[in-house]
């Protein structure tokens, strides 16, 4: 289950785009706010941070957003990184929308809980506890639905599960009550998301579409998969897709050196 067979970055997307999405907003937000350092990705994460005074002052959206900020590079590429091994399977096997709900929904459970738990002061950011909800459901599924997991993946599922649970409470700066939360939300809610699954298979690839066309080839022909035909980018842009990644990069890192982002 948490082997990667996809054999581009495109097939992955196609495959799993609300794990992809998700990753690409907690890269460009670090990029904004760590790495460029614009003056909007101060602004973006002081508004963006779970903290408690503000979701009492009815800033209720706190409850969700921090889970695109990170602390830090690490930060950003552990839970990205964890996301992008743990979570197309999960996708995969709930669908699009449940798998939405699973994500976001075990990580705002934590958020809530802490809000209630943690002083008006406390402040969170960070998406490990919507990772640790996905454990959550990995746990579930492996003590309560082993014909959706394979026996290698119970035994990865356990091990990862322990080392994060270690390294909760050795690391400091951790919010310990947020991938406790989300370890217990995600057992919780897995019953639910898990009902009428089938089990995940890594070869799923997306069908090519079958286009149609009109038998009589003495009429006008009328292709009625016309619209939904990609164009296809322009060869020149393709190949140079790294230069103008990094071009706007720096136009970015220089409208905020000049105090314009």
């Amino acid at each position: 289950m948490f082997i990667r067979t996809e054999r581009s970055v495109k097939e992955f997307f196609q495959l799993y785009p609300v794990v992809t999405i998700i990753v690409g907003i907690n890269i460009l937000l670090w990029l904004i706010i760590d790495f460029l350092n614009l003056r909007i990705g101060n602004e973006l994460r002081f508004y963006g941070m779970g903290i408690n005074a503000g979701i009492a002052a009815g800033e209720w959206w706190r409850l969700i957003t921090p889970v695109f900020l990170h602390a830090g590079a690490m930060h950003m590429l552990f839970n990205s990184f964890s996301l992008v091994l743990f979570g197309p399977a999960l996708e995969q096997m709930l669908g699009k929308i449940k798998f939405i709900l699973a994500y976001f929904g075990t990580a705002v459970t934590a958020n809530i809980l802490i809000y209630f738990i943690e002083s008006p002061n406390y402040a969170h950011l960070g998406a490990s506890g919507a990772i640790f909800g996905l454990f959550g459901i990995y746990v579930y599924m492996s003590i309560f639905r082993k014909d959706l997991i394979d026996p290698s993946s119970i035994q990865i599922v356990g091990v990862i599960v322990a080392i994060g649970l270690v390294m909760t409470f050795l690391r400091s700066n951790i919010s310990v009550l947020g991938h406790l939360f989300g370890l217990f939300s995600g057992f919780i809610y897995a019953p639910l998301l898990l009902a009428g699954v089938k089990s995940y298979s890594p070869w799923a690839r997306p069908r090519p579409r079958k286009r149609k066309y009109a038998d009589d080839d003495n009429g006008p022909q009328f292709d009625p998969d016309r619209w939904n035909k990609k164009r296809k980018m322009p060869e020149a842009i393709r190949k140079n897709m790294l230069w103008i990644i990094v071009g706007i990069i720096a136009v970015l890192w220089l409208l905020g050196q000049a105090n314009i982002l």
